[in-house]
């Protein structure tokens, strides 16, 4: 048999076997990776193979340039062959900025204040449709149609539950949490500002009466000024026994007409 020939034969050997190894490396797991699959052994194996094709195809007076070259371009070919693929970088998750659960991608409100319920492009919610989101409705539940103020309200609306101690312009606990509530929704309202107006019912004296309702008026503005809110946005003033909504008749028209009223300054 020719030389050239056993080199052909010999390095087609080796080509069956490395690409055996090299297919075998690819279904394999590379954290369990079988020694035949080293980079290194590849390497080795092709520039057995690239030197028997050199030898063996080369002339009689160039088998050791061609052995050489062979095994340099073989041992090459091997090693990348078996080398491990370059692992693909996880994609990153989506950005949510305002941490409403919407990513940016689909978020229509960037820069939902923290905590307040959104829909599902990312804008928050306005149950009554008024175009007042809930978090600032200080009305909610507004009719459909009707149009409203900066807080929501259709106009000036009086502070239900907010009572004081009698004769007195101080608050009592229950009013103390229903303001709370009322705070919140200014705070979430930065841009506007507030009157706040006091009002008694006809018993007493006129003067007194007016004194009472401003004292009572101020009392409510410094509790939602210790709250959060900016006293530079609120005005307080008292109104006495002026504009009564029920008559001073009976207890309860009485009772409606010593109110505290918020509404938007204009």
């Amino acid at each position: 048999m020719k030389k050239s020939t056993t080199g052909l034969l010999l390095g087609s050997a080796l080509v069956v076997g490395l690409s055996g190894c090299a297919t075998s490396g690819a279904q394999s797991s590379y954290d369990q990776k079988a020694w035949y699959n080293h980079p290194l052994v590849c390497g080795v194996a092709g520039g057995l193979i690239g030197g028997g094709i050199g030898y063996g195809t080369a002339s009689d007076s160039d088998e050791d340039k061609g052995a050489a070259v062979g095994a340099t371009l073989g041992t090459i070919a091997g090693a990348l062959l078996c080398a491990e693929p370059n692992a693909e970088e996880p994609a990153a998750a989506p950005l949510d900025s305002d941490g409403d659960g919407v990513t940016d991608d689909i978020d229509e409100c960037p820069g939902t204040p923290a905590g307040v319920a959104v829909d599902a492009v990312g804008c928050p919610l306005d149950s009554d449709g008024d175009g007042v989101p809930d978090f600032q409705d200080q009305c909610p539940g507004t009719p459909a149609g009707v149009k409203v103020n900066s807080l929501g309200c259709e106009d000036d609306v009086a502070l239900r539950g907010v009572n004081f101690e009698f004769d007195s312009a101080k608050l009592t606990p229950a009013a103390e949490q229903n303001l709370m509530h009322v705070a919140e929704v200014l705070r979430n309202n930065p841009n506007v500002n507030v009157r706040i107006e006091g009002y008694t019912d006809s018993t007493g004296a006129a003067s007194y009466n007016q004194k009472l309702s401003e004292a009572r008026a101020i009392s409510v503005a410094n509790f939602l000024a210790s709250q959060g809110v900016n006293p530079q946005r609120m005005s307080a003033a008292g109104y006495g026994e002026e504009n009564p909504v029920a008559s001073n008749d009976t207890d309860q028209g009485r009772a409606e007409n010593r109110r505290v009223m918020l509404g938007e300054q204009r």
